[in-house]
């Protein structure tokens, strides 16, 4: 019922934004809008790179779960994994599934969307809209200005449904289309992340692994982000 509240309130949110950029259109608006996609993507990128990176809680049986050999619908499995989930917290649970689509690549993409964006749209998403709106109407935001927060928005909401579609073979016809125009990357472009797990971490465009792939560098280098995170450990 709250997910349902957060998700209402986003698009009445996101629709009084639309509004507020109308009012105001401009040419600038193509460049604030295709700004704002980059920055998604590098904060796809980002969150990517710190939760692979991350280590995950010892103590609590997230290593038992990720080299669980039998069948993950097993009663044995889904017991450790209701014990396990209970010990830790939301951010930490974000971190053991990231880690844990590595090795299980389909996973991700069978999700459906709201367990893929619901955690996003209430920590991210809906409060930026909702300071959107209120600078809109306390100031004179320019609309090239609100076009460029929408597109990062829409972009930032639908980071990790976009990772999952680069996992799945049936997607939307939308989907497809953007990858025909470059807005979103390609299943192939993907995969040379998961050959490494050392580059190309942002999921939506991939625009700013150029970028980023310097950035890893020299945080592994500096040991800031170390292999033995990518795993959780007993």
């Amino acid at each position: 019922m709250l997910m349902r509240l957060a998700i209402f309130a986003l698009i009445l949110s996101g629709l009084a934004n639309l509004g507020f950029a109308a009012a105001s259109p401009s040419l600038w608006m193509i460049p604030a809008a295709l700004g704002g996609w980059y920055a998604a993507d590098m904060i796809s990128g980002i969150v990517h790179m710190v939760m692979d990176y991350h280590p995950a809680r010892l103590g609590v049986g997230l290593d038992r779960l990720y080299f669980y050999t039998g069948s993950r619908e097993s009663d044995e499995y889904v017991g450790m994994f209701r014990a396990s989930m209970a010990r830790i917290n939301p951010f930490e649970r974000l971190v053991y599934d990231f880690k844990n689509h590595h090795p299980r690549p389909d996973a991700l993409g069978r999700r459906t969307m709201l367990r893929q964006i619901g955690s996003t749209i209430v920590a991210g998403s809906l409060p930026l809209s909702l300071l959107l709106n209120a600078a809109c109407l306390l100031w004179p935001v320019p609309g090239w200005a609100v076009a460029g927060t929408l597109s990062l928005l829409i972009g930032g909401t639908f980071a990790q449904y976009f990772h999952g579609t680069l996992h799945r073979a049936d997607n939307p016809w939308i989907i497809n289309a953007m990858r025909k125009i470059g807005l979103l990357m390609t299943p192939a472009a993907h995969q040379l992340h998961h050959d490494t797990l050392r580059r190309d971490f942002a999921t939506n465009s991939g625009w700013s692994n150029a970028l980023l792939n310097p950035v890893f560098r020299l945080a592994h280098a500096r040991g800031w982000l170390t292999d033995a995170g990518l795993e959780p450990q007993g």
